[in-house]
C-alpha cells in the first residue's frame, strides 16, 4: 500500500470514529506503530487531523460564530466586488458561508431576485427581503449553519442558476479546494456546474490550507474573487489550471 492511500485510509477511519488510538490503526492497516506515528505526523503538517495522546482526532470545523469574526472586513469588501455581477432577475447560488452571507446583505433587495441557499443564517436574513427565496434541505451541520448530504445535493440537481457564489474552508497548495466534511463535497463540486457563472469567494487565510476532501480547483470556476497577491510561480501554475482571478489581489 503506498504512503498516500495508507494515510487517506486513517483520515477516513479517524472521521468516521472522531478518534483513533496509534496502536489501533496500526492493527487496522497492518503496518507498525512508528508507520502510522509517522503518517500522523504528516497529515497534522497538511492540517488534516489533530495529533493527541496517543492517536489523533478528526478535525472540526469552525464555527458560524468564529467565521463572523474572522476577517470580518476582507469579507465584506469581497462581497461588494462580488455585488455588480448579480443582475436584477437573475436566479442566484450562495453556499454556505459568512461570506456568501455578506453577499446576500448587499442583494436581497434587487428587483425579481431568486435566492437558492443552503445555509440557515442566510435564509433568516433574507425571510423578511424582497428576494424570492429557496432553501434546500439535508442533514444540518448545527456548528456552521449549512446543509448538505445527498438529499440536499438531489433538491439541486434540477436547478439552473445564472451565477452561483461559493466559498471554501481551505485551498491547498496546488490551488485545489478541499473540505474537511466528506458529505460537503458532492454538493459544493457539483453545483457549481449548474451555474451560467460560477464564482469562488475567498479571503487569503483559507490558501496554504489542507483539508480532507477534494471538491476541485480553482479552475472550475468561472472567476476566483480574492484579496490574496499571489507570486509569479504561482501565477504560471494558476495559469496552467486556467484560473481567472478577480478581486482586490488581481495580476
Amino acid at each position: 500500500m503506498l504512503a498516500a492511500e495508507r494515510q487517506a485510509m486513517i483520515v477516513e477511519l479517524v472521521q468516521q470514529k472522531g478518534s483513533a488510538q496509534v496502536d489501533e490503526l496500526a492493527k487496522e492497516l497492518k503496518v507498525s506503530p512508528m508507520t502510522i506515528r509517522r503518517d500522523l505526523v504528516k497529515l497534522q503538517e497538511n492540517n488534516v487531523i489533530e495529533r493527541c495522546h496517543g492517536g489523533a482526532v478528526a478535525k472540526q470545523e469552525v464555527t458560524y460564530a468564529d467565521k463572523q469574526t474572522s476577517h470580518k472586513k476582507e469579507k465584506e469588501l469581497l462581497a461588494k466586488i462580488c455585488f455588480p455581477l448579480v443582475s436584477e432577475g437573475d436566479t442566484v447560488f450562495l453556499d454556505a458561508g459568512t461570506t456568501t452571507y455578506e453577499i446576500a446583505k448587499l442583494i436581497k433587495d434587487m428587483r425579481g431576485i431568486l435566492i437558492v441557499t443552503n445555509d440557515l443564517e442566510i435564509a433568516q436574513l433574507l425571510k423578511k427581503s424582497e428576494a424570492e427565496l429557496f432553501i434546500c434541505g439535508g442533514s444540518i451541520q448545527k456548528e456552521t449553519g449549512s446543509m448538505f448530504g445527498r438529499y440536499a445535493t438531489q433538491m439541486l440537481a434540477d436547478f439552473k442558476f445564472d451565477v452561483g457564489f461559493f466559498g471554501a474552508a481551505s485551498i491547498n497548495d496546488d490551488f485545489e479546494v478541499t473540505t474537511p466534511t466528506f458529505d460537503k463535497m458532492w454538493l459544493k463540486r457539483y453545483t457549481p456546474m449548474q451555474c451560467e457563472k460560477s464564482y469562488l469567494v475567498v479571503d487569503r487565510s483559507k490558501f496554504g490550507q489542507q483539508a480532507m476532501t477534494r471538491i476541485n480547483h480553482l479552475g472550475d470556476y468561472t472567476g476566483v474573487i480574492t484579496d490574496r497577491e499571489f507570486t509569479s510561480e504561482e501565477r504560471k501554475k494558476l495559469e496552467k489550471l486556467n484560473a481567472v482571478i478577480m478581486g482586490t489581489g488581481v495580476f
